[in-house]
């Protein structure tokens, strides 16, 4: 591949591992942390005051090299690593979701969802599966992208078109979806632990994005649609067959009518879905409202409830795939649900290696004060230019779409930048809530253009099932135009919602109030609202 799309390439593929990545930073840290500490780095501390003085504490970096840092790195290793939040989340909710997986469930309602669809309507109905997929994790793309090719071809469509078009929303629409789900889990257990490496003890909200997410759905289902029909359909012009190798058995057979039995098992996960959101309205509006404190303030009434969304979607997740599985005979007893759950841990292998190095790049990252002395220096000089909060968002949009061509997991690099990010913009009353949706809009659009995009590799075999000389550059080509079109509707909608300040989710607005007014070391800031 040549151009800007070679180079991103060749570059990418000189980065290491994004767990050595992190091992190289927590490299970096340290010879950092100790140079700063040598040279007096500081600020004051945004929120606590020194009770002998009055004045704001004086934060200085600390050498990851010290006694104290030292110890605490060996002493507190299986503490560092069990206690990184995103970890629990994610365990949680997959032990759920990897039963529905297994079961068949996510794969037949994807089949559902787009095989029987209208002619006129194919591509928003398989966007829309695409985008709301994601629930289903890695399935959405092996499952409906050679799907979505068949469909389109079955309807005389292109089939490239059809792949083109489910990949955009899987991957473009990675952050798009009805309902939060693992993603969510994920980047919010990130979010809380930048948030307490500075402000204490922070709960994250994983529905705290949910509004927005359900917007992008309806923003970026009529891009990826025009897009499709109106620019990279006309461009392929009409199949060629004779281009095409083979369609592999297992791809004609995911084609196949839905038999009874999966019907059947699809009708019995709709009541588990709607028996477990019964069971959770009971428990937050029902007698004895265990899920609502109510000797809590009237805006903090609600956080039990928003707490344990993650044992809700584990549970939901959990009895839809049992109830399908039953049905559709794909769960014989109680030891194939087991299995199924085992199987879903051992799929999380590589996430909990990742884990292990970014828990211990966040934690040193607070260990040596740097987090904080940034985030207060940053929210400094951005407090000094007076930008906008839709124009500072926009900035951090832009950035997350730049380092998504370079490392393409979410987690990593949200792990990686959120630090600093997430207490700076708080310094400037910008909430958690809105920084993560902010890089989720980034980390979206240049998804499907990027060569290391770990999937990348296997759209590119789909389509070549269709057209034998179907290139690493043509797929690139024909995801650009979508990655464009997310990106400026994506900047778009972000702008659009900060300026007429929309909440984000249940409890979570754009703004917060500013943890202090301190001024800063250097004495000409003052915070901010957004």
């Amino acid at each position: 591949m040549t151009g800007i799309l070679g180079w991103i390439e060749r570059s990418g593929n000189k980065l290491p591992d994004p767990v050595f990545l992190f091992f190289w930073l927590i490299f970096g840290l340290i010879v950092i942390s100790v140079i700063a500490s040598l040279t007096g780095v500081s600020a004051l501390h945004p929120t606590e005051v020194d009770p002998e003085t009055g004045a704001a504490t004086v934060i200085t970096a600390t050498s990851l090299l010290s006694a104290e840092n030292i110890q605490r790195l060996w002493v507190d290793m299986p503490t560092t690593f069990t206690h990184f939040h995103p970890l629990g989340y994610v365990l949680v909710v997959m032990l759920g979701a990897g039963v529905a997986e297994r079961a068949g469930l996510f794969g037949t309602a994807m089949r559902a969802g787009v095989r029987d669809a209208p002619k006129a309507l194919l591509t928003p109905i398989v966007v829309l599966v695409g985008m709301m997929g994601n629930l289903a994790a890695d399935a959405a793309y092996v499952v409906l992208i050679p799907l979505a090719g068949i469909i389109f071809h079955a309807a005389g469509r292109h089939p490239i078109a059809g792949i083109a078009a489910a990949f955009a929303g899987v991957s473009g629409g990675f952050s798009a979806n009805l309902l939060p789900g693992q993603l969510d889990a994920l980047l919010f257990g990130i979010t809380e632990a930048s948030v307490e490496t500075v402000f204490g003890d922070w709960t994250a909200n994983i529905a705290g994005n949910w509004y927005f997410i359900a917007a992008m759905t309806f923003v970026f289902l009529p891009v990826i649609w025009y897009v499709t029909d109106k620019i990279i359909e006309p461009r392929l012009g009409a199949y060629n067959a004779a281009n095409a190798t083979h369609v592999d058995a297992e791809d004609e057979d995911s084609d196949r009518p839905l038999t009874d039995a999966e019907r059947k098992g699809l009708k019995m996960a709709g009541l588990a879905v709607l028996g477990v959101v019964g069971v959770w309205v009971l428990m937050t509006w029902g007698p004895g409202t265990p899920l609502i404190d109510e000797s809590a303030s009237a805006e903090a009434q609600m956080t039990p409830f928003y707490r344990s969304l993650v044992a809700a979607f584990f549970v939901l997740f959990l009895l839809a795939g049992w109830a399908y599985g039953k049905a559709a005979g794909t769960i014989g007893d109680h030891r194939d649900l087991v299995k199924m759950m085992s199987g879903a841990m051992e799929d999380l292998a590589y996430y909990l290696v990742l884990a292990f190095a970014a828990a211990h790049f966040v934690a040193m990252f607070a260990w040596s004060n740097l987090g904080l002395i940034l985030a207060v220096h940053g929210a400094a000089f951005l407090g000094s230019t007076d930008m906008p909060a839709w124009l500072l968002l926009t900035s951090i949009i832009l950035v997350s779409a730049l380092l998504n061509l370079f490392v393409g997991s979410a987690s990593a690099k949200w792990a990686l930048i959120s630090p600093v990010m997430v207490p700076m913009l708080i310094l400037l009353g910008i909430s958690p809530e809105m920084a993560t949706a902010a890089y989720r809009v980034g980390d979206s659009a240049t998804n499907i253009i990027t060569p290391l995009m770990v999937y990348f590799p296997l759209i590119l075999i789909f389509c070549q099932r269709w057209d034998k000389q179907f290139g690493l550059g043509s797929l690139a080509a024909v995801m650009l135009p979508f990655s464009v079109g997310l990106m400026f509707s994506g900047l778009a909608l972000t702008i659009g919602w900060v300026v007429m300040d929309i909440p984000l989710g249940p409890d979570a607005g754009v703004c917060i109030e500013v943890p202090s007014a301190n001024t800063d070391i250097s004495g000409t800031f003052t915070p901010r609202a957004c």
